[in-house]
């Protein structure tokens, strides 16, 4: 019966395989992402705050807000995370680019105190400290590399390589003002020469 009478009735199978999805309602954190299934994925920051709805399959992950796509990212392994950079305002992409690996490499262009005060501020909860290392490198488009790393040198010295010690340094242009190490005798003391060794007065 099947042969002779649904056997021509079937369909062929699709191209693809059916593919199982879940479905989430994660709510928008304020960094711009959602969580699903155990990583985080960026949305447009106006959305911020809002509930979305999200389509997890083994490969996508597609989330809507109030039923129109808004956003589509290949799934990434759990604990990891997928940031579409686009997905932040201007202001706040120039920030989150400027990161601690660039820090240190544009500080090392500008010089070696520049680069120890940068090093000082990331030895330690690098990312809370980020805007104060980036700051310090936003000191030279302002006052120039030369100045920023005498007072680089300055704050090292006085033992305070802060953000706020170096712009106050350069506010008051006392970068200029560091002593520099007295000069070294190129001969020992008692080598005085001749014009001096026998110029004494007699009692």
């Amino acid at each position: 019966m099947f042969l002779a009478v649904e056997a021509h009735t079937l369909l062929p199978l699709p191209v693809r395989a059916f593919e199982l999805a879940t479905w989430h309602t994660p709510k928008v954190a304020p960094d711009a992402h959602v969580m699903v299934g155990g990583a985080l994925y960026s949305v447009p920051y106006a959305l911020i705050g809002q509930r979305l709805d999200v389509r997890l399959t083994e490969t996508t992950v597609t989330c809507f807000a109030e039923g129109e796509l808004i956003k589509t990212h290949t799934r990434v392994k759990k604990g990891k995370r997928s940031t579409d950079w686009a997905d932040y305002p201007p202001e706040k992409t120039a920030f989150l680019m400027r990161t601690p690996t660039w820090c240190r490499r544009r500080a090392g262009e500008m010089g070696p105190s520049t680069l120890s005060v940068v090093e000082s501020l990331l030895g330690v909860q690098a990312l809370h400290r980020l805007r104060s290392a980036q700051g310090i490198i936003g000191l030279a488009e302002r006052h120039g590399s030369e100045r920023l790393e005498a007072a680089c040198a300055f704050a090292l010295a006085a033992g305070d390589p802060s953000y706020r010690t170096v712009r106050g340094i350069l506010a008051a242009g006392r970068e200029r003002t560091i002593e520099e190490p007295a000069a070294c005798p190129t001969s020992p003391a008692h080598l005085h020469g001749p014009d001096t060794l026998f110029s004494y007065s007699e009692v």
